[in-house]
């Protein structure tokens, strides 16, 4: 590889990853702000629901007719065209849900897919992937940085994080077509719905597979706890630059992949996966307590926003290392694709209604109780650490060969 492609790479990973969390961070107090506090976690829950038919799309078109850069490419534009229209959306849940969803369904297949035209140009991924996946990371980064210190005013509580996701996106839509070719790689004739969910590589799986999946996928319900309400969350207790702060997590997350493989051959997979499963329990119960009545108490929210690093890449990236492991090569995609549909799509959807039922039942918008808000959550994962560290199984241990930077990062 060059070190022009590697450039090219690069820069693809870095507006890949500004232009979801420029908008999706702070999204949350903006429906907040808009009077939507009731309807949050449901209008995320678009998500899951995009996150389920993006292996589909891919499975079905992107990979089997046209170039992958060229599919990104157009979904980019339409994201882009998708956001502006978002931002003119007024107080109506109904149609706030079904604007973000058409954002969403456009999005959430091009994570795939500039996964695919990196792989496709490398070399040897292991050693080149991950240091081309971290530009995803510091995108995120650098877009809450401009959301909270380049965007005038209280920018975090208005329709302006979206129209910058929205400008990045189609100038990212644009730069996508100069990308490195990637053209299709199955045949063309018919797929099986079962396949394209990766159902037929998981038929023989043993108990320790499904009990990783389950474990992952109920953990789901904590992290959309964070993902969409820890920005109205700061907002609230009275932390400046909400968005900006929470980068404090992705920079965790960056340090604790870099660590991840030590911390395999310290305590293994299983425990790495229960560290960083307790890990959301921990840093829930900072949160229940990081703040008073005169305000928040700010080593302890920089505290729980650090654990992200542990509780993402210990649970989300380790169990992609481990399914990548645990089947042979020409099966490991197909299971890949059904851990994702399991944790990304259906995890998710239940966890962000879930939290929505909670917020709402804590008293929505300035009257939450956040410290009921914030250990329910606690006590789950709690509960799913215990349970998963008594019916988890798995004698090989070690790292493997798969790449912990493949899986999503937020």
């Amino acid at each position: 590889m060059t070190s022009g492609t590697r450039a090219r790479l690069s820069l693809m990973m870095f507006l890949q990853y500004a232009v979801w969390g420029a908008w999706f961070v702070p999204f949350a107090t903006y429906l907040t702000r808009s009077g939507l506090q009731d309807s949050v976690g449901t209008i995320y829950s678009a998500q899951g629901w995009a996150a389920i038919a993006a292996p589909l799309f891919v499975g079905a078109v992107a990979d089997r007719y046209f170039a992958a850069e060229k599919v990104m490419g157009v979904l980019h534009l339409f994201a882009g065209l998708l956001l502006f229209a978002l931002a003119q959306v007024g107080a109506d849940a109904g149609v706030m849900f079904l604007a973000t969803l058409g954002v969403l369904l456009a999005f959430m297949p091009t994570i795939a897919l500039s996964n695919a035209i990196a792989l496709n140009s490398l070399s040897d991924s292991e050693k080149q992937f991950p240091a081309i996946r971290v530009f995803g990371t510091i995108g995120w980064i650098a877009a809450g940085l401009v959301v909270s210190f380049v965007l005038p005013g209280e920018a975090e509580r208005t329709a302006q994080p979206i129209l910058l996701a929205a400008a990045v996106s189609i100038a990212y839509g644009l730069y996508a077509f100069t990308l490195p070719s990637t053209p299709p790689k199955a045949g063309s004739g018919r797929v099986s719905f079962g396949a394209l969910l990766g159902l037929d590589a998981i038929r023989t799986s043993d108990r320790s597979f499904w009990v990783l999946i389950i474990c992952s996928t109920l953990m789901m319900i904590p992290f959309s706890f964070y993902n969409v309400y820890a920005n109205p969350y700061l907002d609230d207790i009275g932390v400046a630059n909400p968005a900006a702060t929470q980068t404090i997590g992705q920079v965790s997350e960056i340090g604790f992949l870099l660590l991840l493989p030590l911390f395999f051959r310290l305590v293994g997979i299983k425990g790495v996966l229960f560290v960083g499963i307790a890990a959301w329990a921990v840093r829930y119960v900072i949160f229940a307590y990081a703040y008073t009545d005169e305000g928040p108490i700010l080593p302890m929210v920089y505290l729980g926003l650090a654990l992200h690093g542990v509780g993402f890449d210990f649970v989300f990236v380790a169990a992609t290392i481990w399914v990548g492991n645990h089947f042979a090569a020409d099966s490991s995609n197909r299971a890949q694709s059904f851990l994702a549909l399991m944790t990304w799509g259906v995890g998710y959807l239940i966890g962000s209604n879930v939290a929505n039922a909670v917020q709402v039942g804590a008293g929505a918008g300035a009257a939450t109780d956040w410290q009921s808000f914030w250990l329910l959550p606690a006590g789950f994962a709690a509960i799913t650490a215990m349970a998963f560290l008594v019916l988890f199984r798995d004698g090989r241990g070690g790292l493997g060969a798969r790449d912990p930077a493949a899986a999503p990062s937020l």
